[in-house]
């Protein structure tokens, strides 16, 4: 099955059809900024991100080339993965590994920033609340699988780690996730009760 959206970026580049630039700007951008904020902890900083990868692909420096292994989401991901890790380099901030700075820092934005609305209304789910106290790597490598429906091989592309690595991350972020939402689940009913 071709990939529509690879197809639509290659005539953007050859056509110079700034449609086909905006479908793909429309269709990703939200998800783009949800992703990049897991990096970066800031919701302006994820949207300006996002523009900036938006800005690579318009500007056609990032070379796409169809596969039949790598979709262009897979693609378009790891070049705002390392737009993030760029940023994060210039500006010597680590990652964090703790779950519980990037959920509250989404919560404290929600108040300022209309993205914030955004990603504090997908916090509301209680899978995405439980996600707030696993380890970072294990949020991001789930948030993909989970939230944009990838494939452990495209993820495992995106966080830059072997299939292997890829599917024993997945597997040690769903016991966490399991865990860390049966903790959430007997707290609640603890209060309740």
């Amino acid at each position: 099955m071709p990939d529509i959206d690879g197809q639509l970026f290659i005539h953007f580049l050859n056509d110079d059809a700034q449609d086909a630039l905006e479908v793909l700007f429309n269709k990703y951008r939200d998800s783009l900024i949800l992703f990049l904020y897991g990096y970066v902890q800031n919701a302006d900083v994820a949207e300006e991100l996002m523009m900036d990868t938006f800005a690579i692909l318009a500007s056609g420096t990032a070379r796409y080339k169809e596969k039949k292994d790598a979709s262009f989401k897979t693609w378009l991901f790891a070049v705002a993965k390392n737009q993030a890790l760029l940023y994060l380099r210039k500006h010597k901030i680590k990652l964090v590994s703790s779950g519980n700075d990037l959920l509250n820092n989404i919560e404290a934005d929600a108040e300022f920033h209309p993205i914030g609305m955004l990603l504090k209304n997908e916090i509301d789910s209680q899978v995405y609340r439980a996600m707030k106290s696993i380890d970072a790597e294990y949020r991001n490598a789930l948030f993909l699988l989970y939230f944009e429906n990838m494939k452990p091989e495209q993820i495992s592309r995106i966080i830059k780690k072997s299939i292997k690595q890829t599917y024993n991350i997945l597997a040690r972020g769903k016991e966490a996730l399991r865990i860390a939402y049966e903790h959430m689940s007997h707290t609640h009913l603890a209060r309740e009760g």
